[in-house]
């Protein structure tokens, strides 16, 4: 169902869906001026906006500007986070911070900066925030990211952060606290990976677009430390390069994939313009999508879940269509997908009559898409909240949006060992794997956890595949050792 559109947004890249279910936009109407000399210029610059249904209809009646600037002109990721917005826009990683919740921010930093050009659509994207209080995001081969005053920062192990080969090459994945402190490299040598989606387990995913033409599309499990293999690891030449064990296909010669050390692509796609992910941990959509990653492609224009599942050590995964544009209106260009606080999916359509080459040929157009099942798509509420007691912080953290599971998290971390009892609970009751995974991250931020609970999780820990992360991060916490677990 439509949501919005024009004139109330045009040109999204992005969106977001906070607490009380408004949709937040970044907008690119000042997208590449100097390759579209034709269209326009906003001399004020790019708009946030914020998108509200006041009245339940499930159609936006309201639009207020958050924020225009130059300084977002044709920014490429956003996320609400309690009362900090954070946006990506190359050259800056910014925090916008409205303190007393009128829609205005009161202060503006800048917390990262990437390297290389403005307006460049291979640099820094959407920040997300993971179950282990940590904020993941990932930047396309052309820039890398800096501190905060353009300072090289290094590795914990003393290794520049770069993208020039040393060890670290070509597109990065990253994870960093909060104010952008500690920041780590966890995944590289992709070409444009685009908005890494972290579930309820610590997993992260995340799709990379070809070379143009080469129908390389690839989706990626995001292994710590992986290398992707865009270039050869050694040399940095590119995959056109012949070498040993050449690979008989061009969309697996295009990654290395027959290279000593290369991880395997969960998926390929073909062709597109791979944009937005997420993973849908909600209810309300068909069982089927439930616990899946959901992926907006705006080269096929289509929105897709890829359902995963096991397969050996790694694995493997298949696709499902869940709207597909191009029988019926093949200006339609989704470049992102948001869960909101009802479990319904947002799709931002950036509509246009085409992709890449860093072209714009439609401005004044824009729409977003609430999909959800016909009982329930004609009324949009977003549920309650009350976080001042434990018991009703833990229900509130099973929410599929990440706003609000962000707004319980801090709750709960903040109750600390009040929180104990409910958290265990959760763990050992709830036949939900996420909702287990999330206790089980919160119990490890915990002071003094009890020392029967730490040996019952010890004892009851599942040993699946899905459970590494989350094992791996509370075992110095509970006193385990990761083999063990």
């Amino acid at each position: 169902m439509l949501f919005a559109a024009e004139p109330m947004v045009s040109n999204p890249t992005n969106m977001d869906i906070d607490s009380r279910g408004r949709v937040w936009i970044t907008e690119a109407n000042n997208y590449r001026p100097a390759l579209n000399p034709n269209n326009p210029y906003e001399k004020k610059g790019d708009r946030i906006i914020i998108l509200e249904d006041t009245n339940g209809d499930s159609r936006a009646d309201k639009s207020t500007v958050f924020y225009q600037g130059e300084d977002v002109n044709a920014a490429l990721g956003i996320a609400v986070l309690g009362n900090k917005i954070y946006v990506s826009c190359n050259p800056n990683l910014f925090i916008f911070t409205d303190e007393n919740g009128d829609d205005v921010p009161e202060k503006k930093e800048v917390i990262l900066r990437g390297s290389g050009s403005n307006q460049h659509d291979h640099a820094m994207h959407a920040v997300t925030f993971g179950p282990d209080g940590k904020l993941y995001f990932n930047s396309g081969n052309e820039t890398f990211i800096k501190g905060k005053n353009d300072e090289i920062l290094n590795d914990d192990i003393g290794r520049p952060i770069n993208n020039e080969g040393k060890p670290y090459r070509e597109g990065l994945v990253y994870r960093c606290d909060e104010d952008g402190s500690n920041l780590e490299v966890l995944g590289w040598n992709f070409r444009n990976n685009y908005e890494v989606a972290v579930d309820a387990f610590g997993r992260m995913w995340q799709s990379d677009n070809d070379d143009d033409g080469n129908k390389g599309v690839r989706i990626n499990y995001v292994m710590d430390y992986g290398n992707y293999g865009y270039k050869d690891e050694m040399t940095g030449a590119a995959w056109q390069e012949r070498r040993t064990n050449w690979e008989d296909e061009i969309p697996h010669r295009h990654w290395h994939l027959n290279d000593p050390g290369v991880v395997p692509n969960l998926l390929q796609t073909g062709a597109g313009s791979p944009c937005g992910m997420v993973v849908y941990e909600g209810t309300l959509l068909p069982k089927k999508y439930q616990n899946q990653i959901i992926h907006a492609d705006a080269g096929p224009n289509i929105v897709r879940a890829y359902p995963v599942e096991s397969d050996g050590a790694g694995f493997k995964a298949s696709i499902s269509n869940i709207i597909d544009g191009a029988q019926r209106d093949n200006w339609f260009r989704p470049c992102d997908v948001t869960v909101a606080p009802d479990g319904s999916l947002f799709v931002a359509d950036w509509y246009d009559p085409g992709v890449g080459g860093h072209a714009a040929g439609d401005i004044g157009r824009g729409r977003i898409y609430r999909v959800a099942p016909k009982t329930v798509i004609k009324t949009y509420k977003s549920p309650v909240f009350d976080l001042k007691t434990a018991e009703n912080a833990v229900e509130t953290l099973k929410n599929p949006n990440q706003a609000v599971r962000y707004l319980a998290f801090k709750a709960l971390k903040s109750m600390e060992r009040k929180a104990e009892s409910v958290l265990v609970n959760l763990f050992d009751k709830s036949d939900n794997p996420g909702y287990r995974a999330r206790a089980m991250w919160l119990l490890g931020f915990l002071p003094d956890v009890n020392d029967n609970t730490k040996k019952s999780f010890g004892k009851n820990m599942p040993t699946s595949a899905q459970w590494i992360e989350t094992r791996t991060f509370v075992a110095p916490r509970f006193g385990w050792h990761v083999c063990t677990i």
